[in-house]
């Protein structure tokens, strides 16, 4: 489990969810503990923005890729409790 102190401004997003905006297209997704649960990139597409959403691996430093979303919210949608 990856747990870090915030950096910067949180964001609660859902019950015991928060954001941190790491970059204009990269947030870290966290639990209100502090634990990391993942990220979501934007990238800018031809058909538009899309969202990818990545799982941090529980002990591991890799991420599993969750989708391509065509809306933030729905990204974050994969990281509910």
């Amino acid at each position: 489990m990856t747990i870090l102190d915030f950096v910067g401004t949180t964001t609660p997003a859902r019950p015991g969810i928060a954001l941190v905006e790491l970059s204009d297209a990269l947030w870290r997704i966290t639990r209100s503990t502090g634990e990391v649960l993942g990220y979501i990139e934007s990238v800018d597409e031809l058909d538009g923005r899309r969202f990818h959403a990545k799982r941090l691996l529980t002990n591991q430093s890799r991420t599993l890729p969750l989708g391509d979303f065509w809306s933030f919210s729905d990204a974050l949608d994969c990281f509910r409790l």
